[in-house]
């Protein structure tokens, strides 16, 4: 195995069993994975500098083909079931060995961050992928460590992202080619038979949704934060495609995280280093914050391009309407560093109501707020997973059921705890439909969910 790049003085990859791979690109810069994937031709550079790549048949997380193995640690504590699908720990070794072996003489690309912001609760996590897009989108979504970090960081967990490896369900223990599985006791998650980077992060997000309530006491949250002048942290729940990321880059709040959060004793805090937003209809005079954060560094996925140039044509759903960007938190003016913030004052829960009937703001009190964090009601965004090509109703515990190994009423007696402690106000947005369902109404406008969050802020 040949090292290039800023490696570690211990740099190796015997923990994952990939001692022979052919060449390990080592913590590469941004701008040198953009490079590498423009000499790969697998990308292309957009007018406004970002890096553009198709992530090929998965243009979303594919929740049905994520598995946890069961054993010791999570046998008796994780919630069985259509969503966290167990796995045998012989069937987890046998696909490890056999993507060791897919990836043997392959060039591989090693990134050595960490999830969380709140240095008490970060994990150092190593991972380790094929493609060059890949790791950007690490080095975009999860902390970045300093060289000296990284030395003196030994990864906790590792990540192996093969896209062009194929499960085999009979000998792996999945459903179908793709799978991700998540492993506690090796402290290993494999994405193997898909490009789409949602699947890493997520993986990751699962994890910490395990270790922070067993361990630690701290409420993992599939939400986004931010804050105003005077401190004052404001939360907003929801699935992918709600509006987290829209609704928290707010031009007169800091941005806090647009997604992962966790709530300790003294407050929130981000579990990433970036942003992961929709760009479907993105315009400036919508959404100013995310249109000027997709410059050189952020990676666009799976969007169309203007005829004859390399303009993004962000009404374009010809690969899919879950085209999406990730970008560092700093392409964000006055995001908050580190990202960490109080408790909050206000929560408000996103819900994409694909009927029409809920109004647009809701005030709910302590009872109703923990039966629209129980029941999740809500919709799937088209093209967040695999198979939505339209809103469905759906209801999804905590707004985060896909990356909950917990059962929901675990977390939901910890968020009651934490609202009642603080005298949190609480209140029900929907981002979905009015004057009618999905196909008859309209989709609630960006502006006046705005001024509404807004108001009730005030």
């Amino acid at each position: 195995m040949k090292h290039v790049g800023n490696t570690p003085f211990d740099a190796r990859l015997d923990a994952v069993g990939l001692q022979g791979v052919g060449r390990a690109h080592w913590n590469l810069p941004p701008a040198k994975l953009i490079l590498q994937t423009l000499l790969r031709g697998e990308g292309v550079l957009t007018d406004q500098g970002a890096l553009a790549i198709e992530t090929g048949e998965f243009t979303g997380r594919s929740p049905k083909d994520r598995f946890l193995v069961e054993d010791e640690i999570t046998a008796n504590r994780v919630d069985w079931g259509s969503i966290n699908q167990p796995m045998s720990s012989e069937a987890f070794q046998t696909l490890l060995q056999d993507v060791q072996r897919h990836l043997k003489g392959r060039s591989v690309f090693v990134k050595d961050a960490a999830v969380g912001a709140d240095e008490r609760y970060r994990i150092p996590v190593r991972v380790v992928a094929e493609k060059a897009w890949s790791s950007l989108f690490v080095d975009n979504m999860f902390i970045r460590l300093t060289d000296q970090e990284r030395w003196v960081a030994e990864p906790d967990w590792h990540v192996i992202c093969a896209p062009s490896f194929k499960a085999v369900p009979a000998k792996h223990g999945c459903r179908q080619s793709n799978v991700s599985a998540i492993d506690f006791g090796r402290k290993i998650i494999i994405v193997a038979g898909s490009g789409y980077t949602g699947e890493i992060k997520k993986g990751m997000f699962s994890v910490m949704n395990f270790i922070l309530p067993v361990q630690h006491d701290v409420l993992p949250m599939h939400c986004s934060s931010n804050q105003d002048e005077q401190g004052n942290v404001a939360v907003f729940f929801g699935l992918s495609g709600t509006g987290k990321t829209t609704l928290s880059s707010d031009p007169n709040r800091a941005l806090i995280g647009d997604d992962e959060h966790g709530w300790t004793e003294e407050g929130v805090f981000n579990m990433e280093g970036g942003c992961y937003a929709k760009t479907i209809d993105l315009s400036p005079e919508g959404e100013p914050e995310i249109h000027q954060a997709i410059r050189f560094g952020a990676l666009l996925e799976n969007i169309g391009f203007e005829e004859d140039s390399v303009t993004p044509n962000y009404a374009d759903d010809s690969i899919t309407p879950n085209t999406r960007v990730s970008y560092p938190i700093f392409h964000i003016p006055g995001a908050v560093t580190p990202s960490v913030g109080g408790h909050p004052t206000d929560i408000f829960f996103l819900t994409c109501d694909a009927f029409g009937v809920l109004p647009p703001l809701s005030r709910l009190d302590k009872g109703q707020a923990m039966y629209h964090f129980l029941s999740g009601y809500t919709a799937k965004v088209a093209g967040t997973e695999a198979g939505v090509v339209e809103p469905q109703t759906t209801f999804s515990a905590c707004f985060g059921a896909p990356f909950l190994p917990l059962h929901a009423t675990e977390y939901a007696s910890m968020l009651g705890e934490r609202v009642t402690q603080q005298g949190v106000r609480l209140w029900l947005v929907n981002t979905g439909w009015t004057g009618g369902g999905y196909g008859v109404g309209h989709r609630m406008k960006l502006s006046h969910t705005r001024a509404m969050i807004a108001a009730a802020l005030r």
